[in-house]
């Protein structure tokens, strides 16, 4: 059975370890060999990455199929209502695909948060609020596309849970070994 590695990744680091001159990557931050993502996370996007060392387990982890579902934390423009909640909940028609269903509910900031570095932007007149997001699907920035599709644009992104492993207790920039 492999090993797996939660890594809580800072804003602006890639989900890569070869480096591209322009950004921090993996590299920066782990230095064990032969751990692979097991999905990714946008460069302006935080919070929690797997990895592992077993190919299989990286599969099963980022299969479709298995459908894990992955837990966002989404800090919005404005307080949505419950029609925009309820629009999240019954899946939302994008250009593309229409999402499946999500778990949606808005929250308190959560307790503890790190400040992002660079801070978000803050309008004098437009109140921002939290989001716990759940879906079981994974697309090119769905979460910020569904948050913009139901009128609350997405300032701040940060995946909290996939499957059973969360961040709790775990620093922006640290990791650590858990079992698989």
């Amino acid at each position: 059975m492999g090993r797996i590695l939660l890594f809580n990744k800072p804003f602006g680091v890639i989900c890569q370890f070869s480096r591209d001159g322009l950004h921090p990557t993996l590299a920066d931050y782990i230095a064990l060999p032969d751990f692979y993502p097991a999905g990714r996370l946008d460069t302006d996007s935080e919070g929690l990455l797997v990895l592992t060392d077993d190919g299989q387990l990286q599969h099963r982890i980022t299969d479709p199929k298995h459908k894990l579902p992955k837990t966002y934390w989404v800090q919005v423009e404005d307080v949505p209502d419950e029609a925009a909640l309820e629009r999240l909940r019954n899946g939302v028609t994008l250009n593309d695909f229409t999402t499946q269903p999500a778990e949606a509910r808005l929250m308190d900031e959560p307790p503890g948060l790190w400040p992002r570095d660079p801070p978000i932007r803050h309008r004098k007149n437009i109140p921002t609020s939290w989001l716990e997001l759940t879906i079981r699907e994974g697309k090119n920035r769905q979460v910020r596309r569904m948050t913009a599709a139901v009128g609350f644009p997405t300032l701040r992104l940060i995946r909290y849970q996939i499957g059973e492993w969360t961040l709790s207790g775990l620093e922006s920039g640290k990791w650590r070994l858990e079992s698989a």
